[in-house]
């Protein structure tokens, strides 16, 4: 998942590639947060095939891993009709994968819902137009901006959504995108981000599960290290519910998830 520009590591401070977090070193304890590890996908010099079939694959690792039926369920179709129209802004869109699902589901259910994905990384948006005009959604609007300014712009949002971006920011990125999204919700509306909690488990069934497709569907994509190194990268429950300001909760999800989430008081 490509994220917002002020929380993008980029290379490691003495310039080397990242190697596979799937090597022995990535098996050490995951106590600690590991928020030094760096995605491959987030070089600005990741190789542009490699980084589209990333891209490409997003949809099918997120339909197992990232509860977004669930997510659907829970805070979006509640909140929509047949008659008026609900708009949802999901950041950090990537591929666009979660906007095209969330339309499905809400297309099947007869109501009616406009999903805006906005990434600051152009090549994301870009993969995610392409799609779009091979196989166009109907309600799905692209911008390669970021939350900033969708606030300066004034917009609001019924529901705003996230999946696997809290684990990319820095500290200053964190507050910044969390006082962002009580801004961009309108009233009556909600905030969500979902994310990876992190686990020994989870990070070994994550490895387990992918590792036999590695020269197959996830062959040349970064799917396979990038997720281990996010599972490394992100929160415990109590890690998150310690840095989160004012009103905002978390909450367990499966498998394996974390919920954040933010309504207006």
């Amino acid at each position: 998942m490509s994220v917002p520009s002020e929380g993008r590591s980029g290379r490691r401070p003495d310039g080397r590639s990242v190697a596979d977090p799937a090597a022995p070193r990535g098996l050490r304890s995951l106590a600690v947060r590991d928020d030094e590890a760096t995605e491959l996908m987030d070089d600005p010099a990741a190789d542009p095939v490699t980084l589209a079939n990333t891209y490409a694959r997003f949809g099918l690792v997120n339909a197992f891993v990232s509860g977004h039926r669930a997510t659907y369920l829970r805070w979006i179709r509640p909140r929509l009709s047949p008659v008026w129209l609900t708009r949802v802004l999901d950041v950090g869109t990537g591929g666009a994968d979660l906007p095209r699902r969330l339309l499905a589901w809400a297309a099947a259910d007869g109501v009616r819902l406009e999903v805006v994905g906005i990434d600051p990384d152009a090549r994301a948006i870009a993969f995610a137009r392409e799609h779009q005009r091979r196989d166009p959604v109907p309600g799905l609007e692209l911008r390669p901006v970021a939350t900033g300014d969708l606030v300066a712009q004034g917009e609001r949002f019924a529901v705003v959504l996230s999946n696997h971006v809290l684990h990319h920011l820095d500290p200053h990125a964190f507050g910044a995108f969390l006082a962002d999204s009580e801004r961009l919700v309108a009233p009556g509306g909600v905030a969500v981000h979902g994310d990876i909690e992190r686990s020994r488990w989870g990070y070994a069934g994550f490895a387990a599960a992918t590792w036999p497709f590695q020269g197959t569907i996830l062959r040349d994509s970064y799917i396979r290290p990038d997720g281990l190194t996010s599972i490394r990268r992100s929160f415990t429950a109590p890690e998150l519910a310690a840095v989160l300001p004012g009103d905002w909760r978390v909450r367990r999800a499966f498998p394996s998830r974390l919920e954040v989430t933010w309504s207006p008081t």
